[in-house]
């Protein structure tokens, strides 16, 4: 008899395995199967823990160790196409998270700062080897690439089409991150760049790639701006926004525009209105962001700008994460001494269930271009 057997007898009895094999197999999905996307027990207290504990526990038991998926963005992909995230059972932890949310402003200019210390500033070691050259860590634009560095390229490109940027313009870079954007468009479209940060790490090696070009870097809130731009654009900023903080956001970047300007928001979007984040990616990986949906955006720009054009390539985030995941594995070797084991299964978690998100269209990708008060001649849009 396999281990495998063995495994599912040991488990026959435990009333909790029962329900969550009911749930997985709307998906398809078998525990102790021989499919890339079936998923290994290795701890029979799992069952209890992720019935429990909804998704935290689900993500926090990998974590531990207590089972594995050979391909997890196949289960996540398979798991959230059949919507078993709606039948988990929500901790009432995570519902007095949501309630707190509603009630208080979880990305206040004293708490905003705290992604930038737990994420950003992880180590610029980590992300120079998972990102691109360019080191873009937001989606790439993959129709004509083949390759993760041809894909950013191209998005960096398509955004300096999309602002029309012309020599001498200004440009404001609100979430600059590690200066890529700022450096391509000062390189190839003589622009004069103005970038803020909430990440340390970030601005000293964004001063630092550049050195040279017209770019200058600020640890900076947004909030604090009060300048006059050719241009502003943000990308994978948003997410740490807030809904709470929608309409100031708005109102700053109209507030820095001049009137004939040119916004792009490039963010993660959710499908749905509401304030629900995945309690495990807050806990570990981005904590106090949120996801915007069509109407935060529609209600928060309306009083300012024209919409001059939605573009969705959610679909292209899949690929890229996938590429940073391949990197990240290729890279391990030279990062583990300054990383736990528990933080490599961690991170692999994170890059392919993000990865079957998109895939699932859970989550989408936008980019939106607004002007203050419409282009008279219309606008013809590259992509």
């Amino acid at each position: 008899m396999s281990s495998s057997c063995v495994k599912d007898l040991c488990f026959q009895d435990n009333a909790w395995y029962r329900i969550v094999h009911e749930l997985l197999a709307e998906a398809d999905i078998e525990i102790n199967g021989s499919r890339p996307f079936d998923i290994r027990v290795n701890n029979p207290d799992f069952f209890k823990r992720v019935l429990q504990d909804g998704s935290l526990g689900l993500g926090e038991s990998y974590m531990d160790g207590w089972w594995d998926c050979e391909r997890l963005d196949m289960f996540f992909q398979r798991a959230l196409r059949s919507g078993l995230e709606n039948k988990l059972p929500h901790h009432l932890k995570d519902t007095l998270r949501v309630a707190a949310a509603r009630l208080t402003n979880l990305q206040s200019r004293k708490r905003a700062w705290i992604v930038g210390k737990e994420h950003y500033d992880l180590g610029n070691d980590l992300f120079s080897l998972m990102l691109d050259p360019y080191m873009q860590y937001s989606c790439g634009y993959w129709p004509h690439a083949a390759s993760l560095e041809q894909a950013q390229q191209n998005k960096l490109e398509m955004i300096c089409q999309k602002l029309q940027l012309q020599p001498g313009m200004s440009l404001l870079d609100v979430g600059c991150g590690w200066g890529g954007l700022a450096n391509y468009a000062a390189q190839h479209y003589g622009v004069k760049v103005h970038g803020v940060t909430i990440s340390a790490e970030q601005q000293k090696l964004a001063q630092t790639r550049c050195a040279g070009q017209d770019v200058t870097i600020f640890l900076q809130d947004y909030r604090d701006l009060n300048l006059q731009f050719d241009r502003i654009v943000s990308v994978g900023m948003f997410e740490h926004v807030g809904p709470k903080n929608y309409p100031t956001y708005f109102d700053v970047v109209a507030r820095n525009l001049k009137p004939d300007g040119l916004f792009l928001l490039h963010t993660i979007g959710a499908n749905r209105t509401d304030m629900n984040v995945d309690p495990w990616i807050n806990r570990y990986i981005f904590p106090n962001g949120c996801l915007p949906s069509v109407r935060h955006i529609a209600d928060a720009s309306e009083p300012h700008f024209v919409m001059e054009d939605w573009h969705n390539f959610g679909a292209d985030y899949d690929r890229t994460l996938m590429a940073w995941h391949e990197r990240f594995i290729a890279a391990w070797p030279t990062l583990q001494g300054n990383y736990s084991e528990r933080f490599y299964r961690m991170f692999v978690y994170y890059l392919q269930a993000c990865a079957g998100a998109f895939r699932a269209r859970n989550i989408q990708l936008w980019q939106v271009l607004f002007s203050p008060r419409g282009i008279e001649s219309g606008l013809r849009v590259a992509r």
